[in-house]
């Protein structure tokens, strides 16, 4: 071997050496969490059913109660979770720079994201689409009546490209009026600026019913895109990711079996071998997620299971009324299907 192929090999080693020390010298989001006493999470800055605060500041929605499960299956303690309200602009980067310690903000998964920003999604807690909404006094029917039309769209979406390609590929045109604030966005189309405005349906659901408008608009049929929603952690932190990704799927696997704030005491004493793992009556889960044993019993007693979330942010129980659908559970006809808990 010659001096500069000695010279390169002991570089790359020394190199690889340093990178491994810094790793193990960094502590994982887990453990920053712990010893922080709460978790930090980005979240939008006001969409009713998701995350909004009340005039007492108290916030609620379903990704508030992801925010909060998490919290409860790491600290034992749903309320010890801090919210920051993030732009669209500002969300990812956030997560970058370890401002936050999970991205849960109505934020579309997509390849670039997942792969191209250092980031990782945990889970899909709402499968949504980009639909378009508009006044009922112009009698517009469908997205092939919206030619020439004048459309508000949020910057830094994925909403801007969606709503470019689908008109380019009809050979139709529109005009874009491009906002950095949401609720700048909605002020101005509710005031006449646009015909249209395009966002994920669900958030197109919660303008209306936060704001009474249900009377005078009305959300178009078509949707455009797929839109599923879901937390997101930095990549290589796989620690902290399994316990993002579980705290949503125990969530799931309380619906699926019954198992609710009412009644999880009263499930302790089941048979059922799979139930006392899943609620830490048998050890193993916690173990493997390095959390406590009961991390699951804690999630399902003080925020719920998914079910109950959904009711009562977005579903029937809520001035959203969202129906199910795609986000049933698997075995009612949805997509959610929670992953075995054992």
């Amino acid at each position: 071997m010659t001096i500069v192929k000695r010279l390169l090999v002991a570089g790359v080693m020394l190199g690889a050496f340093a990178f491994a020390t810094a790793s193990a010298q960094t502590p994982s989001t887990l453990e920053t969490v712990k010893k922080r006493g709460q978790v930090i999470c980005g979240v939008n800055v006001g969409l009713g059913g998701f995350s909004l605060p009340d005039s007492q500041g108290k916030w609620s929605g379903l990704d508030i109660d992801m925010c909060n499960a998490v919290a409860a299956a790491v600290l034992g303690d749903a309320t010890k979770a801090k919210y920051v309200p993030l732009s669209a602009q500002q969300r990812f980067l956030a997560l970058q720079s370890g401002e936050i310690d999970m991205l849960v903000r109505n934020s579309t998964i997509t390849l670039e994201r997942d792969a191209g920003l250092g980031l990782q999604y945990a889970g899909i807690n709402f499968y949504d689409g980009q639909g378009f909404m508009v006044s009922k006094k112009l009698g517009v029917k469908g997205l092939a009546e919206l030619n020439n039309a004048t459309i508000c769209v949020a910057q830094g979406t994925t909403h801007e490209f969606n709503v470019a390609s689908w008109f380019r590929g009809r050979n139709m045109t529109f005009k874009p009026v491009v906002f950095e604030s949401q609720d700048v966005m909605y002020e101005a189309f509710f005031a006449g600026r646009c015909d249209a405005i395009t966002q994920d349906s669900s958030a197109l659901a919660s303008a209306l019913a936060t704001r009474g408008r249900q009377g005078d608009y009305m959300i178009l049929p078509e949707l455009i895109s797929k839109e599923p929603l879901g937390p997101f952690v930095r990549r290589g932190d796989d620690v902290w990711m399994a316990v993002v990704r579980w705290s949503l799927f125990a969530m799931l696997e309380a619906e699926e079996r019954g198992i609710t704030t009412a009644n999880v005491d009263e499930q302790l004493k089941s048979t059922d071998a799979l139930v006392q793992r899943f609620l830490g009556v048998k050890p193993g889960n916690g173990k493997a997620l390095q959390i406590d044993e009961k991390w699951a019993y804690n999630i399902v007693k003080q925020v719920g299971n998914y079910g109950e979330s959904y009711e009562r942010n977005v579903g029937m129980g809520s001035p959203l009324k969202l129906a199910r659908g795609l986000n049933g559970l698997w075995t009612k006809g949805g997509l959610m299907y929670p992953i075995p808990l054992r």
